[in-house]
């Protein structure tokens, strides 16, 4: 039997090629197993891509979302740079105490974008996802040299809390006319409900307090970025919240939005693959209402249901209903914590978890 080992990271244990290894590693029975990792732009996008297409990584010194110096880097492959924005932006970078997304800042991701342009990319594909940040770009734009600046002309403070004062940029975007592509499967606008804040900004440690201060800053924001980029109706294109509303910035330069989860399936050769299976098993580390709007589980699980094939879903958590995982193609979804019975013990051996129910699954599907 063909068995396809497709998942994303399981987020804050292990990436997605440790979670196809893991897969692998506790198949019991003599199939053929092909592991194709995957990501959606978010936290893995690079290494995902890496290992299938021809170029280099470069390393980049760049910042986290607290100014603290970390490293990031770039894939440069032929004329077009791969970015990461949670290299720079991502959650799993600050302690639970530190998330603050009032003064979280995409400073960062700004320096890596300028060592791409640096590096002579005549396209950048920026992944988008997993951040800390809800700045809608702001502190990219000014490490590439248009900070948003108030009334009087002065520099505002990093952080998404403080564009309710912006007025204006003050400069141009350093980025030499570089194409920009912004990879995400989040198609939530910048502002209002569905938006940034209001979706996302809990998680990365905002008050309802917070949450309405900074949808207010964003939808301040947008106004300054339509006027500087001569574009329109920032607030409600999809993909505009990707990332804290990086998304949106990225947008108003010029860029398109692209899946990210589409982008790596070209990329690896994926529907090949899936053409060949005869069960496909994916996964990430929670399987939730956001896991079906879009994201990989949901691609993949669509992409098997397409061509009649099985598709199971290994989980950290699952906190989906049977029905609406089995509406988007999913056959079977197990989770590390019903595993275990312990949530501790899930995130203490998701690789050894992961082993336990791959062995389950080979003794439940195989042929041989």
């Amino acid at each position: 039997m063909r068995v396809l080992i497709c998942p994303d990271k399981f987020a804050g244990t292990l990436s997605a090629p440790e979670v196809a290894e893991a897969v692998v590693a506790g198949w019991s029975k003599p199939d053929e197993l092909i592991k194709r990792p995957l990501s959606d732009g978010g936290p893995g996008f690079i290494e995902v891509l890496a290992g299938a297409l021809p170029g280099r990584r470069i390393p980049v010194p760049t910042v986290d979302p607290l100014g603290r110096p970390v490293e990031g880097e770039i894939l440069l492959s032929g004329t077009t740079a791969y970015v990461e924005s949670a290299h720079a932006c991502g959650l799993h970078l600050l302690s639970a105490e530190e998330r603050d997304p009032n003064s979280a800042s995409s400073y960062g991701l700004g320096l890596l974008l300028q060592a791409a342009v640096e590096a002579g990319a005549a396209e950048v594909v920026i992944g988008l996802g997993g951040s800390a940040v809800n700045d809608a770009g702001a502190g990219m734009l000014a490490a590439l040299g248009a900070p948003p600046v108030d009334i009087a002309g002065y520099a505002l403070p990093y952080g998404g809390a403080y564009l309710n004062a912006a007025a204006s940029l003050g400069g141009v975007p350093r980025l030499r006319q570089v194409s920009l592509v912004a990879a995400t499967d989040v198609d939530n606008p910048l502002t209002g409900l569905q938006g940034a804040s209001n979706v996302f900004g809990p998680q990365k440690g905002a008050s309802r307090e917070d949450v309405y201060r900074l949808d207010a800053a964003l939808e301040q924001f947008a106004g300054v970025l339509e006027k500087a980029f001569g574009v329109e109706d920032l607030q409600r294109a999809p993909g505009g919240g990707a990332a804290g509303g990086i998304g949106a910035a990225l947008i108003a330069l010029g860029g398109r939005v692209v899946s990210g989860i589409g982008l790596v399936s070209t990329a690896i050769g994926l529907e090949k693959e899936l053409d060949a299976a005869d069960l496909v098993i994916t996964g990430e580390g929670s399987f939730d209402h956001q896991s079906l709007r879009g994201k990989v589980v949901a691609g993949i699980a669509n992409a098997a249901r397409d061509r009649g094939l099985p598709c199971v879903v290994l989980a950290g958590r699952n906190e989906t209903g049977y029905r609406e995982a089995a509406a988007a193609g999913v056959t079977e979804t197990y989770s590390l914590t019903e595993h275990f019975g312990s949530t501790d013990l899930a995130m203490a051996e998701p690789a050894r978890g992961l082993r336990e129910l791959a062995g389950r699954l080979s003794e439940q599907w195989s042929r041989l």
